[in-house]
């Protein structure tokens, strides 16, 4: 039985076997078809500016994140600037965004591990770019993928509801779990562009609230079936 089958007589819901590679390829291309021009809305011009917008997107959006950011690296545009920059004067030019108060102090003392450990640039694997302040695992993993080109794939809280809405992963796996998952049963030189489109997906397609999205689950399938993925 096909997983569009599956889905047909049980509705997702009722579904309870995960998705094999094979069928997780499917899907997650089906989602590109819908979004082929998907990537990050984050702006910027380098991987400095990547890194500190990605560390402000944290609980916020890329929208609002943008909003401040025009000023910020117009006032700060290299890790020097913002290493000297005034912590209060960093707090008033992001504090439309949540958490602004620590978010400051995160990307001025990651401005600092830049200059002081890296020679003022950005570092292009994951465990440096973990070293520095207010860096986490999806953080490294947008820079790695966006900036760099290598491929990784950033579990944030779109992906990790939309792998678990299709039964890629189970619905109890952590971030971590979620993230290996992906990486187990996409082929790697998808992983970078299946992160942009699943991101869409949950965003534009299948948001978290008030919506059908049984609906959406079907979309993605009858796109399998019409483009024999």
């Amino acid at each position: 039985m096909t997983i569009q089958e599956s889905h047909n007589q049980e509705g997702v819901s009722k579904l309870t076997k995960l998705l094999s590679s094979k069928e997780t390829t499917q899907v997650v291309k089906a989602m590109g078809k819908l979004f082929p021009d998907a990537k990050a809305e984050l702006n910027h011009d380098n991987a400095f500016q990547l890194l500190i917008a990605v560390i402000l997107s944290a609980q916020t959006t890329d929208t609002a994140v943008n909003k401040v950011t025009t000023k910020l690296f117009e006032a700060y545009p290299q890790p020097e600037d913002l290493k000297e920059a005034d912590q209060a004067d960093i707090e008033d030019k992001i504090k439309t965004i949540g958490l602004y108060r620590n978010k400051a102090k995160f990307i001025k003392q990651c401005a600092s591990d830049i200059v002081d450990k890296f020679d003022g640039q950005v570092p292009s694997n994951r465990k440096d770019l973990e070293s520095l302040a207010g860096v986490g695992r999806k953080t490294a993993n947008v820079v790695m993928s966006v900036a760099f080109e290598e491929p990784a794939i950033a579990v944030d809280t779109h992906v990790n509801r939309i792998a678990k809405k299709f039964h890629i992963a189970a619905e109890d796996d952590s971030i971590a779990q979620v993230e290996k998952r992906l990486n187990d049963k996409l082929p790697k030189d998808l992983w970078s562009q299946a992160h942009h489109w699943m991101i869409f997906f949950g965003r534009y397609q299948c948001p978290a609230r008030k919506h059908d999205h049984e609906e959406c689950v079907r979309k993605v399938y009858d796109i399998i079936e019409k483009e024999k993925l």
